[in-house]
């Protein structure tokens, strides 16, 4: 594999364990979506057992509440079983935008998050996927706001800034209470 920064990766699941004898994997993704292995093209797997390998991705499809992962390379139950609990990376270049406004989990967690009036919330630690709209967990210290990744409630998103604006007027949803 050529070297690669590990700056420029991003993990996108985990495999969980080989599944039946041709080499496939049973795996969890990240995202709950096949998107993000079948745009790649190509993952890599790291695990303590083996040097991290890149792989073509050959073929994905659900399985029960997983994934199973076909990846040129891996053929048997044995060559698959070196790669359990391995976790699956893909290089962040091959991630395209479809929109813009589109944003990937990765560029929004870490971002500052202010109401539109300038008060300062907390720092985005989590994304939650509720299937309709994702979910922001906003935490300053022991405070944790859930804020809904909604158009009219996130105002402005800045990731040169790493600044996420918000709405003044969400009563109910945020936890401001003086300590």
């Amino acid at each position: 594999m050529n070297e690669v920064s590990t700056e420029n990766l991003l993990p996108i699941g985990r495999v969980i364990r080989p599944h039946g004898v041709k080499g496939l994997l049973r795996i969890i993704s990240y995202s709950g979506s096949e998107e993000s292995f079948l745009k790649a093209g190509s993952v890599l797997l790291k695990s303590a057992q083996v040097d991290t390998s890149e792989f073509k991705v050959a073929s994905l499809m659900p399985h029960s509440n997983a994934f199973l992962l076909r990846l040129d390379g891996i053929g048997s139950m044995d060559a698959a079983e070196r790669y359990r609990g391995a976790e699956i990376l893909i290089r962040k270049d091959t991630l395209r935008k479809e929109n813009d406004g589109e944003y990937f989990w990765f560029e929004l967690i870490g971002l500052d998050v202010f109401l539109k009036s300038g008060r300062f919330i907390g720092v985005l630690k989590e994304i939650i996927n509720t299937g309709s709209n994702d979910i922001y967990v906003v935490k300053d210290g022991d405070k944790e706001n859930l804020i809904p990744a909604l158009h009219g409630i996130v105002l402005q998103i800045d990731l040169g800034e790493k600044k996420m604006l918000i709405a003044d007027d969400i009563d109910g949803l945020l936890n401001l209470n003086e300590v």
